[in-house]
């Protein structure tokens, strides 16, 4: 039976990983051939050390760590001025709700992010429990932000549902022992995933109700 879901949230909910991605290659003055978007992916969906790291590379030194934060964060910002959720995640929340699911966010981002655009959404009124990098020790791929969302619930992983959009965030989810459905994003949608439960291109591919049934019919596949 599933008693929750639990959603991700930078890619999943909002789009945040591809206007970051723009947001580098303004500021490194280079497109897609110079930062592949492949290789880019690679770093979605857990802490942004290595993620910096590969940029600063990418800058061949013409810009320092600290610079490369400070201006992507403010082209990250602007590009993130109008904010809207993917394509029915309000669909989805709103069906929970109707049936009476718990509902949690496990996110590897810090919580005042989360909090702003949720706010900023009007989707913060939908979560029972919120999990930020700010509660954990580690973030995805390692299970603690899911772990903590059953925990609050109180309730077997077997019996929630993860939505993520990157390897990294599956990885976590699936190590926790929750069903996990995919959900990629431009940046994500070419990442080698290596297990989950169910494949969605957008949210308003099919309803709430017969993921529900699917996962319910499905084993995670290999």
């Amino acid at each position: 039976m599933v008693k929750a879901i639990v959603f991700d949230f930078d890619g999943l909910i909002i789009d945040t990983e591809y206007a970051l991605y723009k947001a580098f290659c303004h500021l490194l003055q280079i497109d897609d051939q110079d930062l592949p978007i492949k290789e880019y992916a690679s770093f979605i969906g857990t802490d942004s050390v290595a993620l910096y790291d590969y940029i600063c590379e990418k800058s061949n030194g013409t810009l320092s760590l600290e610079e490369i934060k400070e201006q992507s964060s403010i082209l990250h910002k602007e590009n993130l001025k109008l904010p809207i959720a993917r394509d029915g995640v309000e669909d989805y929340l709103k069906a929970a709700k109707s049936k009476g699911l718990k509902i949690g966010l496990a996110s590897s981002s810090n919580r005042e992010w989360v909090m702003y655009f949720l706010k900023e959404l009007n989707l913060l009124e939908y979560f029972d429990v919120i999990q930020t990098q700010d509660d954990v020790e580690k973030v995805k791929p390692d299970p603690a932000l899911y772990q903590n969302v059953i925990n609050h619930f109180g309730i077997d992983p077997s019996e929630a549902i993860a939505f993520e959009d990157s390897a990294n965030g599956a990885k976590a989810a699936v190590a926790a022992g929750l069903n996990c459905v995919i959900v990629p994003n431009q940046i994500t949608e070419n990442l080698p995933f290596e297990r989950y439960t169910m494949r969605l291109a957008s949210m308003k591919e099919i309803e709430l109700s017969a993921v529900i049934d699917h996962v319910k019919s499905m084993k995670v596949r290999n």
